[in-house]
């Protein structure tokens, strides 16, 4: 994954937002915001999932909001690569939580 700062949290937004680029297969490990996140998938197809719910499919042009808080994970599909526009919000509230990594059974399972 490639991850492109466009606004840092010292450019005294309260927010960052980033464009983040995954080869197929890719995912980050289950984690949560503290203030928040949203995804605006821009190319590729996408997987979301939040815990204990199912996956869901991402093309260019979904957004996701993600409450404060909720635990999840974001990648490509295996056979796609997946670019989104990653804005954390209220990050004054703190760092990015993370957690375990997504299990190959979790990923595919569809």
């Amino acid at each position: 994954a490639w991850l492109d700062r466009f606004v840092t949290a010292a450019d005294s937004m309260d927010c960052t937002v980033s464009n983040v680029t995954f080869a197929p297969g890719v995912r980050n490990s289950w984690h949560s915001h503290p203030g928040g996140q949203i995804l605006i998938a821009t190319a590729g197809k996408g997987y979301y999932q939040e815990k204990g719910k199912p996956i869901q499919v991402l093309n260019p042009g979904d957004v996701v909001a993600i409450p404060a808080d909720v635990v999840h994970w974001h990648g490509a599909a295996p056979d796609s690569g997946f670019t989104h526009i990653a804005i954390n919000t209220k990050v004054h509230l703190g760092a990015t939580q993370w957690y375990e990594p997504v299990s190959d059974e979790e990923y595919t399972n569809q």
